[in-house]
């Protein structure tokens, strides 16, 4: 019997979702997703409310003040700043002033590097100025309205003063000190000498509201 020229050919498409379903699997399993990282900072933990706050004082001329407004204009120590690049120096200079000549600060003068002494007694020791490194507080406030750009970039400069500190202090570039792997025991040792009598003490207000 002769076949039939009009024959219909099927085309199994019962499987179609389990490949569709595969497929989709695969490109989740494989893709990867990229996530926004924000600042490392640890902030404090939150304070007890039954717990009465401590009673700190501190000198002013222990704080260095950066404020920054809703306009994103900057007031450095009271005084109006248009470049941002020069807070670096000014951070340096004022955590490096050990303005009080006692036993303790001459020993850590010592442990600076000859660059960082010659810095240091370059600068005169200023009495208005702070007492020492450890004393040293940078103190960071912003507005709500103040621009992310602005923060960042206020940020850095503090930051990096710090960086190129501790750097110097053990002869490495303040990026060569941001790379130590403080898991190595050997980085670990050079990364605790750059930072000994140096503690990082920035503070970072709230952002108050407009017109506050």
């Amino acid at each position: 019997m002769a076949k039939s020229k009009n024959r219909k050919v099927d085309i199994p498409s019962a499987s179609l979702a389990d490949i569709a379903f595969l497929l989709l699997i695969f490109f989740l399993v494989t893709t990867t997703i990229a996530s926004d990282k924000g600042i490392a900072l640890l902030l404090p933990p939150k304070p007890d409310p039954n717990v009465e706050p401590p009673d700190i004082t501190k000198n002013q001329r222990n704080i260095f003040k950066v404020n920054v407004n809703s306009s994103d204009r900057i007031l450095v120590e009271d005084e109006p700043l248009q470049d941002i690049s020069k807070i670096r120096d000014m951070v340096k200079e004022f955590v490096l002033n050990f303005g009080d000549q006692n036993q303790e600060n001459q020993d850590l003068i010592n442990s600076l590097s000859g660059a960082q002494r010659n810095f240091v007694l370059s600068q005169g020791r200023k009495p208005d100025s702070s007492d020492s490194p450890g004393d040293a507080v940078v103190s960071f406030k912003t507005d709500r309205g103040t621009s992310y750009e602005i923060y960042l970039g206020i940020l850095d400069e503090i930051m990096g003063a710090y960086d190129e500190i501790y750097g110097d202090r053990v002869g490495l570039t303040a990026e060569e000190f941001r790379n130590l792997d403080k898991s190595d025991p050997a980085q670990n040792d050079v990364y605790s000498r750059a930072r000994e009598g140096i503690p990082r003490n920035v503070s970072i207000a709230e952002p108050t509201k407009i017109g506050e």
